[in-house]
């Protein structure tokens, strides 16, 4: 691995994504391979009754697949098995999927898309995570708590640390749900080799996937075989399952390959999204510029399904605070289910949405004692020997003083 340091190494997929030579799931044909297309919800939280004989009956189409079809367990999910293969009594979110067509033709299949039936009884949805933490709220798991993570850093003391501030600063921040927007969508296609069922596709986390295949297919995992073609872009939106268990269990069952594209709507729909946070900041210094207390409560939007949202709540948690030295710390950060999309991974794996809150924080402070605001950073950032709010002394790799150091720079020289 050293031998690599400090050189111009060759990616090796550079030169055949670049020359268009890379194959990716979608470039896949196969003989007499069959196509797939996924009936999603269109509300967001409802009980449903599906009848799919009307789209059974369409020529050209070789069968619909629903819950009653799943052969082993009805669910998956990287945390918490809370997504089911095909929502049989109930959906969550807008976008669920109920029904996955099998046809000798996309045309055909999206016809039979139309001949879905789907009754609805709507019940009531939450889509406000801060009221979905509140007694009596409509639950997206039903006899689950929406508040389905709970991380707590206690450090010092925070009541004497406001009680000798000099400055106290209370905000509430806010960052929305962001999309991965990857530029190759969802797309696969599944065989039989032997008695393996094979599905190639674009994917961040072959492993589980197969666990996950053989697990909503009820054999064992010597049988599942994931193989990973190019990838356009992932970010984190391709690590939590979306069409390999449909395509495999399709496979299996009609002994033909099944191919199955997702156009850009779709995308959309089916993978997670970047958690929205809510942040509520106290944070107290001295009239020197010295930090003394920060108390921060983060919930995470989680949507209708967990994913990574314990990490993820974690991460937030565990950076609330910034690269800074504060000696009392209190922070609570929740994971709360919703009826919106669901969230997962996302570059920054919860590190991204606290810089939102805390250099602000870091700013307001700053105003009020009437001190530059890089000088107020500099008295209290990270150096070699100092504690975090989790309590880990830093003792190599501390460079937040001359990362610091080169902003102000960048900053002064662009304001001459």
């Amino acid at each position: 691995m050293y031998s690599s340091v400090g050189k111009r190494e060759f990616r090796v997929d550079a030169e055949s994504k670049v020359t268009g030579k890379a194959i990716y799931p979608q470039d896949i044909y196969m003989d007499g391979m069959l196509h797939g297309k996924t009936f999603r919800s269109s509300v967001p939280h409802a009980r449903i009754k599906v009848d799919v004989s009307e789209a059974e009956a369409i020529e050209g189409v070789v069968k619909v697949f629903t819950a009653k079809d799943i052969t082993g367990e009805n669910y998956h999910g990287v945390l918490f098995k809370d997504h089911e293969v095909f929502c049989e009594k109930k959906v969550r979110r807008i976008g669920d999927p109920i029904a996955f067509v099998v046809a000798e033709t996309p045309e055909i299949a999206e016809e039979a898309l139309k001949k879905i039936v789907v009754e609805y009884d709507e019940i009531e949805g939450v889509f406000d995570p801060v009221k979905a933490m509140e007694e009596g709220a409509p639950q997206v798991h039903d006899g689950q708590n929406n508040a389905v993570y709970h991380y707590k850093i206690r450090k010092g003391d925070v009541e004497e640390g406001f009680a000798k501030s000099d400055v106290i600063v209370e905000k509430e921040y806010r960052t929305g749900m962001v999309d991965h927007a990857f530029l190759q969508p969802e797309a696969g296609i599944s065989y039989m080799e032997g008695d393996k069922v094979v599905v190639c596709v674009s994917t961040q986390y072959p492993h589980f996937d197969r666990i996950e295949v053989a697990e909503a297919l009820g054999i064992p995992e010597e049988q599942v075989r994931i193989l990973n073609p190019a990838i356009g872009g992932a970010f984190g939106g391709r690590e939590d399952i979306t069409m390999q268990i449909h395509l495999a269990l399709a496979s299996r069952t009609l002994k033909k390959p099944v191919k199955s594209i997702y156009d850009r709507e779709e995308s959309f729909l089916a993978h997670s999204k970047r958690h929205a946070f809510i942040m509520k900041y106290k944070t107290g210094a001295t009239s020197d510029g010295k930090l003394l207390a920060t108390e921060v409560t983060i919930i995470g939007d989680t949507g209708a399904y967990a994913s990574w949202v314990c990490n993820v709540l974690r991460k937030g948690g565990v950076h609330a605070t910034g690269p800074y030295e504060v000696p009392n710390v209190k922070v609570d950060s929740y994971g709360v289910y919703t009826n919106n999309p669901f969230a997962g991974a996302m570059r920054g794996f919860g590190a991204t949405q606290p810089p939102v809150a805390y250099e602000q924080q870091m700013d307001i402070i700053a105003e009020k004692l009437g001190m530059d605001p890089i000088e107020f950073r500099m008295k209290n950032i990270f150096r070699k020997g100092s504690i975090t709010a989790t309590g880990q002394e830093l003792y190599e790799s501390v460079t937040a003083v001359e990362c610091l150091e080169a902003v102000a720079s960048k900053i002064n020289k662009n304001n001459r």
